[in-house]
């Protein structure tokens, strides 16, 4: 009679093929070619990072109140940026009333912050939204520029660094999106007349850079004006950053309703619905969720956009950075200045990008690929 076998137990995997050394095999060291471009980017790593952590962190220099104070240490300065910090945020704005931009500013993280935690009920986060759209706006305005309930006027030319950044991206972003849905819904009208129109007004802006526009709304739309009336000229690059950008907003969300099948327009039709409840309800909310990426692309390109309002007079964050760094007395520390400026615009763009791809998870229906 045979021997009964017994049966062993399963082996463990070898230990080269699991854990960290073996997502080193998969990922880094699987082939010569990907053997050597890992090795390349080691030693591009060890080539920079070093001096450069050692330039920002290691030799700089924290503190002081003057360019003397950098002189003993090889590494950045950001006594510089400390000095001109606050230059930086608010630009010329009148130091005693800058709490009226801090207490907007205030307003805004604590009417934000509902929408971004998922217990609070949607109707509310409507409300919220809708609030922040329409109504602070105005009250920020109202704040920046002064003149009512006792507060002194400022004007916009005082304003700038990050704070005129920010009120140019920010207009631009929240009214360029409205505009560009209508105008892609235009272009893809029956109507001969509003599809005219809509091609017109896309293909020009598009056709236009943002440099010509900045100059045309400030230097030659006066000349078209009746004799005494003006617009300020924050007011006009404002409205030429939103005319621009909703060309590119308006082919952004043009792709979107092409790639929504044209039997749910006709299933709406067959259940009664009109043009604007089929788009509202039906197509707009699926082709707006497809194109995420586009659009916060075009509000990243638009961030970076607001510093070509140097054309027209206005001082941004990298204007203002630009004109610290030939203050005589502060010559040869440009880099530290454009550094800061860097991080800030990246520190923008990242939260705008990653907040996309939550949103982009949370709308994710099940028929992602």
């Amino acid at each position: 009679m045979a021997e009964s076998r017994v049966p062993h137990p399963d082996l463990p995997p070898p230990s080269s093929t699991v854990g960290a050394l073996g997502w080193l095999r998969r990922n880094l060291f699987s082939s010569p070619s990907n053997i050597a471009l890992t090795l390349l980017a080691l030693y591009l790593l060890y080539a920079i990072v070093p001096p450069a952590l050692r330039w920002a962190l290691l030799d700089a220099t924290w503190s002081g109140d003057n360019r003397d104070a950098c002189a003993a240490n090889d590494g950045a300065c950001w006594v510089f940026i400390r000095v001109h910090f606050d230059q930086f945020l608010y630009g010329f704005y009148p130091e005693a009333q800058r709490w009226r931009v801090n207490l907007a500013v205030a307003l805004l993280v604590l009417g934000a912050a509902p929408l971004f935690v998922r217990t609070v009920p949607d109707p509310l986060k409507i409300r919220l939204g809708l609030g922040l759209l329409v109504v602070y706006p105005l009250l920020a305005f109202a704040l920046f520029k002064g003149g009512l309930f006792g507060l002194p006027a400022v004007d916009t030319s005082s304003w700038g660094g990050l704070l005129l950044t920010l009120v140019i991206a920010g207009v631009g972003m929240t009214a360029a999106l409205p505009l560009g849905v209508l105008l892609a819904l235009g272009r893809r009208s029956g109507m001969p007349a509003i599809q005219t129109l809509c091609v017109t007004f896309i293909e020009f802006w598009r056709g236009v850079p943002l440099i010509t526009v900045l100059f045309m709304s400030s230097v030659m739309l006066p000349l078209f004006l009746p004799a005494g009336m003006n617009f300020d000229k924050l007011l006009r690059a404002l409205i030429g950053v939103t005319l621009f950008q909703a060309a590119y907003m308006a082919e952004v969300v043009r792709g979107g309703l092409q790639a929504i099948p044209k039997g749910q327009i006709e299933a709406a039709a067959a259940l009664g619905l009109g043009y604007w409840k089929t788009m509202g309800l039906i197509v707009l909310p699926q082709a707006l969720k497809l194109v995420i990426p586009g659009i916060v692309n075009t509000f990243i390109a638009l961030f970076k956009d607001t510093s070509l309002v140097l054309i027209i007079g206005l001082f941004d964050l990298m204007n203002i950075v630009h004109n610290a760094t030939t203050n005589p007395e502060w010559l040869g520390f440009s880099t530290e200045g454009y550094v800061f400026a860097a991080t800030v615009y990246w520190l923008f763009c990242f939260g705008m990008s990653h907040y996309s791809q939550n949103l982009e998870k949370r709308l994710h229906t099940g028929h992602k690929r």
